[in-house]
């Protein structure tokens, strides 16, 4: 019988363990955003689908574009990798005036959100690498509650998608400079 006993405590020792290991890993990973300000660079992998579009052949087109995707921190980070994104745009063309504005909103495991504007003609002429535009990182939730800061952005275009719709896909490299007040 004293061996059950020792058996049966040792059982409940390691669940003990196991469950302040338990606890202690989501604060290790929580560590590596625990930063207060950095610069983050990530690429976000966007899938645009037109949503509704005026065309008027010879003066200008102005097109509603939601766009969906994923990020990938390009320094194998935690700050901004493996975050959902989604934003809402509208493309404007007409005459010499090409821009897209919008705002995006990034999202992670924890459902914890960042969310920026963005403008393609406010181009940040001491990163010329960066030469599609700049997201302003405005606020989030959570662990990214009192975030700021500057995103500038490149544009790299991919194929054509296949099948109706015209959907489209771009891969939009930021170079981020963020600080949590």
């Amino acid at each position: 019988m004293t061996r059950v006993r020792i058996s049966l405590l040792s059982t409940v020792e390691t669940a003990l363990v196991c469950a302040v290991l338990a606890a202690l890993v989501p604060g290790a990973a929580e560590a590596q955003t625990s930063e207060k300000k950095g610069t983050t660079p990530y690429v976000t992998h966007f899938i645009f689908r037109p949503i509704m579009s005026i065309d008027i052949p010879g003066l200008g087109t102005a097109t509603n574009l939601e766009a969906v995707g994923t990020t990938q921190n390009m320094k194998g980070e935690k700050m901004f990798d493996k975050m959902s994104a989604h934003c809402a745009a509208l493309s404007v063309a007409s005459g010499d005036k090409k821009y897209i504005d919008g705002a995006c909103v990034l999202a992670d495991s924890d459902g914890d959100k960042i969310f920026s504007t963005f403008d393609t003609r406010d181009v940040d002429k001491s990163q010329p690498e960066m030469k599609c535009g700049t997201h302003i990182i405005t606020g989030g939730t959570g662990k990214y509650k009192g975030i700021t800061g500057t995103e500038p952005f490149a544009c790299i275009a991919m194929p054509a998608l296949a099948g109706p719709g015209g959907y489209t896909a771009m891969d939009i490299p930021h170079n981020t400079a963020w600080e949590i007040k």
